[in-house]
């Protein structure tokens, strides 16, 4: 059995794999930087993740092999990251990168001065040079022999560096931004827009429901077909395609071609939160089953398969399994064959699967053995091509995949990463709480107030400060602003989901302590890091809507929707400071911001405040009905019981005045907290609706 290295104790999966390397990795600790500075070394710094494809590649490749760890455990003290532990590290250290190489990616590979100072910048590096990238045998030597004979110049370099990064994180604008921004960000979605498949781009394509969620918008408020088409278009590619788990059900990380085909084959929370709020926004605007039953299954893969017993999800499930990427989820005609008898031909045929294989392995450039289960039509149209009746494809169909999952279930299956992360945790939560909402699941609202729960009993320090990860009944990691922002914006969802004002409390008091601790008072928006976290190389900002929203995006809906729940202007002023914050950055590339966008539609308007009133439960439950059936994104709800202690206007002062009118239940319809006549029957509420 090897020696274990420095990383044995610790709680990360991803550093837990490469515990027994024989690279004398350190975590992220005091004690590797004073080594380096000991013995006047540079920092190796490898940052990835423990269901990252290609970092497994160079973990086998370079950090297993005895003649690269013997040099690197020469040149270096070598530090490991995992960068779903420490997001912050990794915000800016892939800064760098991209500054550095015009691009980024995991596993990131940063060399840097034993202050932190990086100088050197790259991803994966193999063992020995091919293809172009240079190997770790090569380079190693290189940049030790640089440190020897160009000391000072590389000391200068990295200081030079630094104060750029310093820079790029340091955001001022006094512009507010109106509806122009928007249409600008529409036009260019357009252009990049792929009429044929959906997306936007060539390949690789990523999901970015953001991107679908703020067209929705647009469609929504400008009533522009051509947006809402882009939103349908991708999501039923994509739900046709082989990024979409058509057995075990949830989405692959992203498409390696531009016809969603082939997936890099890993599954993340994230994403299944994120599209599953996609899919289910997509139902309230067309009320087409596809989009429903599609979140309905990504709702249950996460149920089934990423659920722990105390109710909170894990973070990820790998790509590799056997060490090969995919071959979980890839099948040979024979195999399904054997496994469906006598239906095989119809599934076959349906999934498009050949005895040859159905795709071309992107990395070797060839036709691979075995198939990628996809759909060239939808079962509507598959069902009448074959002339079947209503259903009965569908059924056979679900019977076909229940056998093969059956059957797969059996296989080795991916390494599941199970970590507990608060602000994945909390895009869970809220999708559960949504769906719960427009699909009327009370199991949705038992999955998402256990989550929750779990958060704020055991991610939540009795001072009320949140803690990022959970494993193994340990916590740890101070909460950055995405645990945060996205945890607020799951307890507002919760609140309207449930009316439980302990949810709306709840939220109000992350709120307080997000403005206390991660506020910029000088130029306004939030840190990623809080005033007394661990001191990094520099506190920075974010706004950038990723593969994941940008934290400060979220904070902006949150701020807005804080004000219009509750009537304290503070609220307000903040989101327009953020607003100006970073106008001048979201002005050179509004696409790159959607989700601070939607926020901003929202700030522009028009918004509803929606507030229901009495105890027949009936009644009210029937007004629910109404506004949860519509697309209305722009809107808060709340609801005052009458005959008991008003805890709600504790925290929403505005809603003390209204009440029952001649002893119905009533619903209030406001702007800007000035309300129409009050509406006490189905069809006025209707009526009223549609103009919105």
């Amino acid at each position: 059995m090897p020696k274990p290295n420095k990383l044995i104790n610790e709680q990360s999966p991803y550093l837990l794999q490469h515990a027994y390397n024989p690279v004398d990795w350190y975590p992220w600790n005091e004690d590797a930087f004073e080594k380096a500075r000991i013995e006047n070394k540079p920092i190796f710094l490898s940052i990835g993740y423990s269901t990252c494809h290609w970092c497994h590649v160079m973990e086998k490749e370079s950090f297993e092999d005895e003649e690269v760890a013997r040099l690197m455990n020469e040149a270096f003290v070598s530090i490991k990251v995992d960068r779903e532990e420490r997001p912050d590290i990794d915000g800016i250290y892939m800064t760098v990168c991209q500054m550095l190489t015009g691009s980024g990616g995991w596993p990131l590979t940063i060399v840097m001065t034993p202050d932190k100072k990086p100088f050197f910048a790259g991803t994966y590096f193999p063992k020995l040079s091919r293809y172009g990238r240079a190997g770790m045998m090569e380079l190693i030597p290189k940049l030790t022999e640089l440190w020897k004979s160009k000391y000072d110049d590389i000391v200068k370099s990295a200081e030079e560096i630094a104060h750029a990064l310093i820079s790029s994180s340091k955001f001022s604008g006094d512009e507010i931004l109106f509806s122009e921004i928007l249409h600008q960000a529409f036009n260019d979605l357009s252009r990049r827009f792929d009429p044929e498949k959906g997306g936007f781009g060539k390949s690789p394509k990523f999901p970015t429901p953001h991107n679908l969620t703020f067209l929705l918008r647009y469609w929504k408020k400008n009533n522009n077909e051509q947006a809402l088409f882009m939103v349908e278009k991708t999501l039923q590619e994509m739900r046709l395609g082989g990024i979409y788990d058509h057995v075990g059900y949830g989405f692959h990380r992203y498409s390696t071609d531009s016809n969603w085909l082939v997936p890099h084959f890993e599954k993340m929370l994230y994403d299944q939160a994120l599209l599953a709020i996609a899919f289910t926004e997509a139902y309230q605007s067309t009320k087409k089953e596809l989009y429903k039953n599609t979140a309905k299954e990504i709702l249950e893969y996460v149920r089934r398969d990423m659920r722990s017993k105390k109710g909170s999800f894990y973070s990820a499930e790998d790509a590799d399994s056997e060490g090969e990427e995919g071959k979980f989820y890839l099948w040979t005609v024979d195999e399904v064959r054997g496994i469906l008898k006598d239906d095989a031909d119809l599934f076959l045929e349906i999934f498009n699967c050949e005895s040859e294989g159905n795709w071309i392995d992107p990395m070797h450039g060839g036709k691979v053995a075995t198939n990628i289960l996809h759909l060239q039509t939808t079962f509507d149209e598959s069902r009448s091509k074959k002339n079947l009746n209503a259903g009965a494809l569908e059924i056979k169909i679900a019977l076909a995949q229940k056998q093969l999952f059956e059957a797969r279930e059996n296989r080795i299956h991916p390494h599941k990463d199970d970590k507990i992360l608060a602000d994945w945790n909390s895009l869970m939560i809220s999708a559960f709480a949504k769906a719960a909402q427009v699909f009327d699941e009370i199991k949705y609202v038992e999955i998402a107030e256990s989550a929750v729960k779990f958060i704020l009993n055991d991610m939540t320090l009795p001072n009320g400060r949140l803690l990022h990860r959970y494993r193994n009944g340990k916590v740890d990691v101070a909460g950055n602003l995405d645990d945060y922002a996205f945890l607020i914006a799951a307890l507002l969802d919760l609140y309207e989901t449930t009316f439980s004002v302990e949810y709306l409390s709840e939220a109000l008091e992350f709120q307080n302590h997000l403005i206390k601790y991660f506020w910029d008072e000088k130029d306004g928006a939030f840190f990623f890091t809080a005033a007394d976290s661990e001191k990094l190389l520099i506190r920075q900002k974010v706004v950038y809507d990723g593969a994941i929203p940008s934290g400060n995006s979220i904070a902006l809906l949150n701020l807005i929707r804080l004000y219009r729940f509750t009537g304290k202007i503070e609220f307000e002023d903040k989101a327009s400071q953020m607003i100006k914050t970073f106008s001048q950055t979201i002005k050179t590339s509004p696409p790159a911001y959607t989700q601070f966008l939607s926020g901003l539609d929202f700030y522009v308007g028009p918004s509803i405040e929606i507030l229901l009133t009495g105890n027949a439960e009936g009644k009210i439950i029937q007004y629910l009905k109404i506004l949860r059936d519509a697309f209305i994104p722009n809107k808060v709800v709340l609801y005052k019981k009458d005959g008991t202690e008003d805890s709600l206007s504790k925290v929403a002062g505005f809603t003390e005045a209204y009440s029952l009118i001649d002893g119905n239940a009533a619903v209030y319809v406001c702007e800007n907290f000035s309300c129409k006549l009050p509406v006490t029957s189905e069809k006025d509420l209707r009526d009223i609706l549609s103009t919105q």
